[in-house]
């Protein structure tokens, strides 16, 4: 019941306001999110990438209201990518990006201009030998997503993209998608969507779930298993036997800081892990949803409001 409070919550200005300023906030916050800046995040990426893990990062931003952040979100993109090269570390990191944070909801031609912000991140991750993913937001943006994904695969054909299950639309997106080529990042998905274009029954997403990673899995692209639930990695791991599929033709996702020793038991019975790592100073908006999204992840929070804690 506490989900779509939580939702609601990640993008209210005065629930931000109250949970950043609360004194036992930033200790919690540290678990799901890797550091305010660059400097901790690449400190994060040496260690998961050490132990075996792939990683994407993604520099924390959305809703982005004007040019000026837009272009700084970019900036902030080219800045890691070269970080990455210079550390040795693109081979097994790449970055995601939400194209909100690239000044897409901008009101004067915003599709537009998060195309052009985030071509220049595509070219230089294909330099560096490492590719972008367009997270998915809610779902007035899925058009406009998909559509800046089609620019972009046109000069760099690795560009991946991000699925929810829990749209109606996405297995027909899926099948779209399942081409040679194409990579997919398949989640449940986490924003707050009404009834009419959204599943809003946790059976019914994980049923609309399996529907679209079969349509993946028997694609010709690269599936990318965003989930931490058991059920849907045996569901994968089951696919990938039936469809012929050997470790390294997909893999798995999980995020930073859940379920991590699952994430190591995956990757030492040689599949390829890879850990979504946040960083940035803007935290709140994402860490709210992955709040709502698992009632562990709440209790965590709320302990450490307890005394003596």
């Amino acid at each position: 019941m506490l989900g779509p409070v939580l939702l609601a919550a990640s993008r209210s200005d005065r629930m931000r306001r109250v949970v950043a300023s609360a004194p036992v906030t930033r200790p919690v916050v540290q678990r799901f999110i890797a550091g305010d800046d660059l400097a901790p995040a690449l400190d994060t990426v040496r260690a998961l990438t050490a132990s075996g893990l792939h990683v994407t990062l993604d520099h924390l931003g959305e809703d982005v209201t004007d040019r000026a952040t837009a272009q700084a979100t970019r900036d902030a993109y080219l800045k890691l990518l070269e970080t990455l090269a210079g550390a040795g570390l693109a081979e097994r990191a790449e970055v995601s990006v939400k194209l909100s944070a690239f000044g897409q909801a901008l009101p004067d031609g915003g599709h537009d201009i998060a195309l052009e912000n985030v071509r220049p991140v595509a070219e230089l991750a294909g330099e560096h030998g490492t590719t972008v993913t367009l997270d998915m937001e809610d779902h007035t943006t899925v058009d406009s997503t998909l559509s800046v994904l089609r620019e972009l695969r046109r000069e760099h054909p690795g560009t991946g993209a991000v699925l929810q299950s829990y749209l109606f639309r996405t297995e027909d997106d899926a099948r779209a998608l399942a081409v040679e080529g194409s990579r997919v990042r398949l989640v449940k998905g986490a924003y707050k969507e009404p009834g009419s274009v959204a599943f809003q029954d946790r059976r019914e997403v994980d049923r609309a779930y399996v529907r679209a990673l079969r349509i993946l899995f028997e694609g010709e692209g690269y599936p990318m298993v965003g989930s931490h639930d058991p059920r849907m990695i045996a569901i994968a791991q089951e696919l990938a036997a039936r469809t012929g599929r050997a470790p390294g033709t997909y893999e798995f996702q999980m995020l930073y800081g859940i379920r991590t020793a699952e994430q190591r038991r995956l990757a030492e019975a040689g599949e390829r892990m890879r850990v979504y790592v946040p960083y940035g100073a803007d935290w709140y908006g994402y860490f709210m949803r992955r709040l709502a999204e698992r009632p562990a992840n709440l209790a965590f929070f709320l302990r450490s409001f307890a005394p003596g804690r």
